[in-house]
């Protein structure tokens, strides 16, 4: 799918920035997080502190903000029953000449005092980039950009937004510059697969990003190049359908499957073809395909299965168009058209005929993605 970053809107002011105080010294972790108190019960305390205000305890000093960055924090955070589950959401605006990030989350359809911005995407205005979750903190990565003299350039840049300490950074560049590419995560690491590359090749390239390394690491290629597609991670598998193989054969409905075990790639012959919108949701994939945009196509990774659920839309309109997010284990359905729709909820677990709702929950322009992060 193909991406705009934000505009230089103002995003919501937070106390001084945690980028603002990286100048200290070294981290001590033989000091403890909060002296006087035995070290498990100052991290505990500091688990606890709401959501919103974890920015502040990132500014107060390194040691506080290496703690809030770690996984342990997201552990015992967990562990405390205080996770917060918050849905990103990147927002073209009316005019379509920019976008921006936003937040939404349950409790409201937005944050605090008004809608809260994320700070701009880093780098220059990109598209065709992929965007993925990993430990709490959201990746922008790859894209093309036009130059002054209407070139244009296909990067291998990487950028990740701390959704703790409300900061980009940037992280190791991809091994292949590429655009309009599948991206997942999948036990912890992140791979891209295909795509465009720099000189306008179809790519079948596929590589994995391991943050622990700190590093891109190139991975079997697919058998074909394939491009357009998008991707989805189960039970230790990646799978990748949709999108292009040749310009001659057609939009693919057959769907690579990587086992990161065995680091070998695999086919399944059915999948979806021209997808206008996907979420993984409880070891289910939810599609949209363009040509029937009033049922969802849910597919099963346990059994390789697939079922159709009709949409409940009203009006003569025979294409609605949606994005989709996911919220408190629940599909949204966020409407791409300025009929006035409401919000659609669907709930795979609830029981038949009440699956479908509807939500005030809606970003404030047309939703061109969204992630869910919890943290």
């Amino acid at each position: 799918m193909c991406f705009s970053p934000a505009t230089q809107e103002r995003p919501l002011r937070l106390p001084k920035t945690v980028s603002q105080s990286t100048r200290q010294g070294p981290v001590d972790f033989d000091d403890p997080v909060i002296p006087g108190l035995p070290d498990d019960v100052g991290k505990y305390c500091l688990a606890l502190i709401p959501r919103c205000h974890l920015p502040v305890l990132g500014a107060v000093s390194k040691r506080w903000r290496a703690y809030v960055q770690s996984r342990e924090f997201l552990t015992i955070r967990k562990e405390a029953g205080k996770l917060e589950e918050w849905l990103y959401v990147l927002t073209g605006d009316a005019d379509g000449k920019g976008s921006h990030w936003e937040v939404l989350s349950s409790s409201s359809s937005r944050l605090g005092e008004g809608k809260m911005l994320l700070p701009p995407m880093p780098g220059p205005v990109k598209a065709g980039f992929g965007v993925v979750v990993l430990g709490g903190n959201l990746l922008v990565m790859a894209g093309h950009h036009s130059s002054d003299d209407g070139a244009k350039s296909v990067s291998s840049e990487v950028y990740q937004y701390d959704s703790r300490l409300n900061r980009w950074t940037a992280l190791a560049r991809m091994n292949v510059a590429r655009f309009d590419f599948a991206c997942a995560e999948l036990n912890g690491a992140v791979y891209a697969v295909g795509g465009y590359g720099a000189g306008g090749e179809s790519l079948s390239s596929a590589e994995v990003y391991e943050p622990a390394a700190g590093r891109w690491r190139l991975i079997e290629s697919l058998r074909r190049p394939r491009w357009g597609a998008f991707a989805c991670g189960f039970a230790g598998k990646l799978y990748v359908m949709g999108g292009r193989s040749s310009f001659t054969i057609g939009n693919s409905r057959s769907v690579d499957v990587y086992d990161s075990e065995k680091g070998a790639w695999g086919q399944i012959k059915q999948g979806c073809v021209m997808v206008t919108a996907h979420a993984a949701l409880g070891g289910q994939l939810f599609c949209m395909e363009w040509k029937n945009q009033r049922r969802l196509s849910v597919f099963t990774a346990a059994d390789s299965s697939w079922a159709s659920v009709p949409v409940p839309v009203t009006g003569g309109a025979a294409a609605v168009g949606f994005r989709f997010g996911v919220l408190d284990r629940k599909l949204l359905l966020f409407s791409v058209e300025d009929a006035g729709y409401q919000t659609l909820v669907y709930d795979p677990a609830a029981a038949p005929g009440d699956e479908w709702r509807t939500s005030p929950l809606k970003p404030s322009g047309i939703c061109l993605c969204t992630v869910t992060i919890k943290a």
